[in-house]
């Protein structure tokens, strides 16, 4: 059953992230950053947009939908060592926070898809 869910991860992950025959916006999504490490697997993902919550439940190899879009969000998922984050339905994020996400080599996705429509394509693709 454990190779069944890593096998189904996985797929999720080069559908997300891209693979040989693919690029990182096959779900559309946009991939802000550059020169980030997309090959981890996503075991997990979640959704909360007040940061000491995320602190305290967020987890490794999480991927991490939030609508905040601050330098504090990059803080969050270094401490955490999560897979990414997600910022939602088309929200503008600044130049500053893209090149920190850089630096400290976080994958930073747009989609314009909302938090449940995330949620749903993690699901159809297998993560529970």
């Amino acid at each position: 059953m454990m190779r069944k869910y890593y096998l189904l991860v996985l797929m999720f992950a080069m559908m997300l992230f891209g693979s040989s025959s693919g690029g990182p916006d096959d779900f559309g999504y946009t991939l802000l950053t550059e020169n980030v490490d997309l090959s981890r697997s996503i075991t997990s993902l979640g959704c909360c947009d007040l940061l000491s919550w995320v602190m305290a439940n967020g987890e490794e190899n999480q991927a991490w939908i939030t609508v905040q879009t601050h330098v504090n969000i990059l803080a969050v998922c270094a401490l955490l060592d999560m897979a990414c984050i997600i910022i939602p339905e088309d929200i503008e994020v600044d130049e500053e926070i893209i090149t920190k996400a850089n630096e400290k080599e976080i994958p930073l996705f747009k989609t314009s898809d909302s938090a449940y429509q995330i949620f749903t394509r993690f699901y159809e693709a297998g993560l529970r």
